[in-house]
């Protein structure tokens, strides 16, 4: 169930991107404009990410099979996935948004890396 609520939220959400960003400019737009823009952004980008960490998982799980003989490696579940991209779809926002008040430097780009190591580490811990 959540695999088709997440593929029906991405579509959408690519969808009133493409609409919002073709029939508004960033000076008409407003803040609920701007609020639009980067909340449906984070959305498209978290499906994208969430099936791309998924299918990458199941085809790295299907590769080892066939190099490793003990033990193979097991695929990420879709909810696993699903966690970590929440904190992965963040990061290109945050760029994005520091981008649009100032320039992005080592020091901001450095922080905004940490932050999402930390927000995966965070993850890994609670889910085991």
């Amino acid at each position: 169930m959540l695999e088709k609520i997440i593929a029906i939220m991405t579509v959408v959400s690519l969808g009133l991107l493409t609409l919002l960003l073709n029939t508004t400019a960033p000076a008409t737009a407003g803040p609920f404009g701007i609020l639009a823009i980067f909340l449906f952004a984070y959305l498209s980008a978290l499906g994208m990410i969430t099936y791309f960490l998924y299918g990458a998982s199941r085809i790295t799980s299907h590769l080892s099979t066939a190099f490793t003989v003990k033990k193979p490696l097991g695929a990420m579940t879709f909810k696993r996935a699903y966690y970590y991209s929440t904190v992965l779809a963040a990061a290109p926002i945050m760029l994005i948004g520091l981008q649009s008040v100032g320039s992005i430097g080592v020091y901001e780009f450095i922080l905004v890396l940490l932050f999402t190591i930390i927000g995966c580490v965070y993850i890994t811990k609670r889910i085991n």
